[in-house]
């Protein structure tokens, strides 16, 4: 048996961000730490990317040796001992992606999400039935208990957005993704019936990119922008491609796909305009299901 997938918390982001940052600020490369102290390159690269959480001896010592401050290294070893919880994640997520189960967790902590969809309506707005055609079509190989576990991951996602404090989703999706038949003609128009349910929600914000928009800044590929509320938890992008998935987090990269979201607001239909597009396309949809 494999041993226990985990994944790293926001708080764990936040400590390997802050020790990436002190190093920095003392002009060390990972190899000059190596040197004075014997941590291996290659390890102090994985706390640093929040891909492993440091022994306490390691982090005392990284600390002494980048000179921090006493108010600092307080502030700093508090944060540590917060980063040791786990991420969220359920047993049945042992078959995901390793990279899927961290968006995962990242997503739980999350105040918002900027979600960009060119080819199909995005995880946290599909029905149980649209999800299970998707990845039935697009993850052909997986079998029946693995299409369920990414099924039932995805629906239990969706408690985000209806929570106490329900997830901020502001999702701009391409007008081509309401006329795929994912899972056919029935799936799909409940799935724009959702949609149009879903719309009305106060902490959800939809739009869709109209067909007249023509070329625009979406069309390589869709993303995620997570935000979160406290402000030393920069901003995340996270894509998902064939290529593989990434998260990208230098303030280069996050404004760029800042400024990308924002020219799809602003080519994309209104809110209003856009429930009432998708309520076209479903109406047609029903015209042609009764001749």
């Amino acid at each position: 048996m494999g041993a226990k997938k985990s994944t790293p918390t926001i708080r764990l982001r936040r400590l390997a961000g802050q020790l990436r940052r002190l190093r920095d600020d003392t002009g060390l490369r990972r190899e000059d730490v190596e040197e004075r102290t014997g941590l291996h390159a290659t390890t102090l690269y994985r706390i640093e990317t929040a891909r492993s959480r440091p022994q306490f001896r390691t982090f005392d010592m990284l600390l002494k040796l980048y000179g921090v401050p006493t108010d600092e290294q307080l502030r700093l070893k508090a944060l540590y001992k917060q980063s040791a919880g786990e991420g969220w994640i359920q047993p049945w997520h042992e078959d995901l992606r390793e990279e899927y189960t961290t968006y995962i967790s990242f997503e739980r902590e999350a105040h918002g999400v900027r979600n960009y969809a060119g080819m199909f309506i995005p995880g946290l707005l599909q029905t149980e039935d649209y999800a299970r055609a998707m990845v039935c079509g697009v993850l052909y190989t997986v079998d029946k208990v693995q299409v369920e576990g990414r099924v039932r991951a995805r629906m239990e996602r969706q408690a985000l957005l209806t929570k106490e404090r329900p997830l901020k989703l502001w999702a701009i999706i391409d007008e081509a993704a309401l006329h795929y038949e994912v899972g056919g003609p029935e799936v799909m128009r409940a799935q724009l019936g959702h949609l149009l349910e879903a719309a009305t929600a106060p902490d959800t914000t939809i739009q869709v990119v109209p067909f007249s928009a023509g070329a625009h800044l979406g069309m390589p590929g869709q993303f995620v922008i997570l935000d979160f509320d406290d402000p030393l938890d920069t901003d995340l992008v996270y894509i998902d491609s064939q290529a593989g998935e990434i998260f990208l987090e230098s303030d280069s990269d996050i404004e760029r796909f800042r400024d990308n979201f924002d020219h799809l607001v602003a080519v994309a239909k209104s809110p209003d305009d856009s429930v009432k597009l998708i309520a076209e396309i479903a109406n047609r949809q029903g015209r042609r299901r009764f001749g």
